[in-house]
């Protein structure tokens, strides 16, 4: 065993199993979503339960994942795919039961979906860090979905607060949505562009070389300058010329 050698990350660990549970409460959340049409407040109550459970795991397994070097290849492209199956299930539902316009699901989930794949378009050049906005949209994302599952209007007096409350969240959720969408675009194509120029000058292809210079493949001298042969000069009398940045010293 080489010493030093770095051992390989685990499929099965603690982050990917974070990450397979949010997965799997995808399905729950959505029976207890539908459940009666949506109409029944304790199934609602579960369903908001559900989601915050699943929401609270991609707090965890990303953080666990970095600090205790847990990342796979499996874990890297199953957690995003969990969280947009999370997002997306919540929205079609809740569209689905009528309390949520369909615009508001088209625009996150074109959103959601765009900067999936620009990820997956970019992932040879480099990844892209989130961002401090990415980071508040998914909050508040989270906190409006949260407001349009739980049944608040049958819980509170006050029905018309509940629904300023909810449009308030969703909207400034909406605005971030898609300016860290475009930020995210904008990241992407710059991420890809200093890849490109990396790419080509690393390439040797690129490389200009004397022949492709039109000279011959040997050096080309100075003009005027003669050989020591042509000279008359023995060739052990050249002294040996040091290379570039090369101090002769005594006895070199």
């Amino acid at each position: 065993m080489t010493v030093g050698a770095e051992r390989p990350v685990p499929l099965v660990n603690v982050a990917n199993a974070l990450t397979l549970v949010r997965l799997l409460l995808v399905p729950v959340f959505l029976v207890c979503l539908m459940y009666d049409d949506g109409h029944h407040v304790g199934w609602r109550l579960a369903a908001g339960l559900v989601f915050a459970a699943a929401s609270i795991t991609d707090r965890f397994d990303g953080h666990l994942a970095r600090k205790y070097g847990l990342v796979t290849p499996f874990g890297m492209v199953a957690d995003p795919i969990a969280d947009k199956a999370l997002t997306g299930a919540a929205l079609v539902g809740l569209s689905l039961l009528g309390d949520l316009p369909w615009w508001v699901t088209v625009v996150i989930g074109v959103r959601e979906l765009g900067v999936t794949l620009l990820r997956f378009w970019v992932l040879r050049h480099g990844v892209i860090p989130a961002s401090r906005g990415g980071k508040l949209k998914t909050l508040l994302q989270g906190l409006a979905i949260g407001l349009y599952v739980l049944p608040l209007e049958a819980l509170s007096t006050h029905p018309e607060m509940i629904t300023w409350i909810r449009w308030t969240a969703l909207t400034f959720a909406l605005l971030l949505t898609v300016g860290t969408g475009l930020d995210y675009v904008a990241r992407a194509l710059r991420l890809r562009a200093r890849g490109l120029g990396a790419d080509a000058a690393a390439d040797p292809a690129d490389a200009v070389t004397a022949t492709d210079a039109g000279s011959p493949a040997d050096a080309v001298s100075p003009a005027g300058a003669v050989s020591p042969a042509e000279a008359g000069v023995p060739a052990d009398a050249v002294p040996p010329v040091s290379p570039p940045g090369h101090r002769p010293v005594a006895g070199d």
